[in-house]
């Protein structure tokens, strides 16, 4: 009987979505994806027979922050209750504070539209429930926040804008900062409840990312164009079935990563250019207990179709990876001739991460100079935390089975630098095809390196 239940439960769910299609309601659809492991079916909320609702219609103003803001909110709310709707941003310059989106909600920004975010840090209080580089805390909004929702996007052919002046001065990272910093890793370390890391004060100074998925399920983020980020630009944590498609992100500043993954499941970023200060993609996965106690990998991610002008790797897995990360795939992406540009594919981690990573693919990519090479794994990258806080709890990151096929760059130093350690070496490399045509140093210097297989 009670088996049943289940499955008559099972059929009216999906009549009902039937019967929501019929009426113009969202729908969502699955989306399937080739890739070198099991991929499962990505998710995907379809708006395109949703009511639109436009932010002029709740007194929307050109010039008036205040009214805008309210009118966002305002349409958002009502979109949510309806079930599914679409809130449209007209053509202009709207300028605006935080927005939180809420379930069953896209956020379309029509073509010549920008939404000019505020950098007056008021503007994004009360805190939320956010991170600061794989530690949860309570922060500053991100500029556009999602929390615990379903069925959200973010379309159009519009652009989101970040003013900077004041996070620019952010930038730095004087004693006062660094000071909370530490704060924050020992409140992690000890377990304390995520309510009571409080880092909204006068010296902490913690930049909020500009767009934020936290805990959300099918996530789109398709057409916009991404100007400035006061710090990370977009970021799917704990997120399942997340596709970033056709969007054009442009940010130099401090910790400017176009897209980071963390703790996410079946990710498609696909189609995107990116011209970074930082790495055009940094798949995560948290850091030390925090992630520990969370214990969800980042799984299931493809790459594909993607421009780099500038970053630092065109894909970099950690230093953040405690919960692991496994089956990526990169496939047929390219970095612009004359990028600034470190790596193709920079894997770091420490002593301190934990965590894993296995089964990474990266195929079809070409490249002009990079300043080091095209394969980067390093095992003890710690950059400002290595004399701020001493090592709790010492565990090391198995690395395995990573795949490079048909890669190409024109000058790099080397092509694979691996620095395993002793008691753990990296395994299973291999290189196929994988070449330069002008090589600096030696084409692969190796520690601590086992079953190593190169073919061109």
């Amino acid at each position: 009987m009670r088996i049943t239940k289940i499955v008559l439960s099972l059929l009216m769910l999906v009549s009902g979505v039937a019967c929501q299609k019929e009426k113009g309601k969202l729908t969502v659809a699955a989306l399937h994806v080739e890739a070198p492991f099991a991929m499962p079916a990505i998710q995907v909320p379809d708006f395109s027979r949703c009511e639109t609702l436009r932010i002029t219609d709740y007194g929307a103003t050109p010039g008036d922050q205040q009214k805008t803001s309210r009118a966002i909110a305002q349409a958002i709310e009502a979109a949510h209750q309806r079930g599914g709707g679409t809130v449209v941003v007209p053509a202009g310059e709207w300028p605006t504070g935080a927005i939180h989106l809420k379930s069953h909600v896209n956020l379309h920004l029509e073509k010549d539209a920008v939404l000019r975010f505020s950098d007056q840090p008021a503007d994004y209080l009360p805190p939320v429930m956010t991170t600061w580089e794989g530690m949860e805390c309570y922060n500053y909004s991100p500029l556009i926040y999602a929390f615990e929702c379903q069925n959200v996007a973010i379309t159009g052919e519009g652009e989101l804008n970040a003013k900077m002046d004041v996070w620019e001065r952010w930038f730095a990272r004087p004693p006062a900062h660094m000071a909370e910093l530490k704060r924050l890793y020992y409140l992690s370390a000890e377990d304390r409840p995520v309510e009571e890391r409080q880092m909204v004060n006068d010296s902490a100074h913690f930049r909020p990312h500009f767009l934020q998925f936290n805990r959300c399920e099918n996530v789109l983020l398709e057409g916009v164009t991404i100007t400035n980020s006061p710090f990370w630009t977009i970021h799917p944590y704990l997120c399942t079935n997340v596709v970033i498609r056709n969007v054009r992100v442009f940010a130099h500043g401090h910790n400017n990563d176009g897209v980071d993954p963390e703790m996410s499941q079946q990710v498609l970023i696909e189609d995107c250019v990116f011209d970074q200060g930082d790495d055009a993609i940094a798949i995560k996965s948290g850091r030390n207990q925090d992630a520990w106690r969370l214990n969800t990998p980042t799984k299931n991610v493809i790459v594909r179709n993607c421009l780099v002008k500038n970053g630092h790797q065109l894909v970099a897995l950690g230093s953040e990876l405690s919960g692991g990360i496994e089956n990526v795939l990169v496939d047929s992406c390219r970095v612009l001739d004359g990028a600034k540009l470190n790596h193709l594919l920079f894997i770091k981690t420490n002593e301190r991460r934990g965590g894993y990573v296995k089964n990474i693919h990266v195929r079809n990519v070409t490249a002009g100079k990079i300043d080091q090479g095209i394969l980067g794994i390093e095992t003890d990258v710690l950059y400002q935390w290595r004399d701020l806080v001493p090592t709790l709890e010492r565990r090391l990151t198995p690395i395995s089975e990573v795949y490079l096929t048909n890669v190409k760059a024109a000058d790099v130093q080397f092509i694979s630098r691996m620095q395993g350690q002793a008691e753990l070496p990296i395994d299973r490399i291999r290189l196929d095809h994988v070449t330069a045509d002008t090589l600096r140093k030696e084409a692969h210097l190796h520690e601590n390196v086992t079953n190593f297989h190169t073919q061109n």
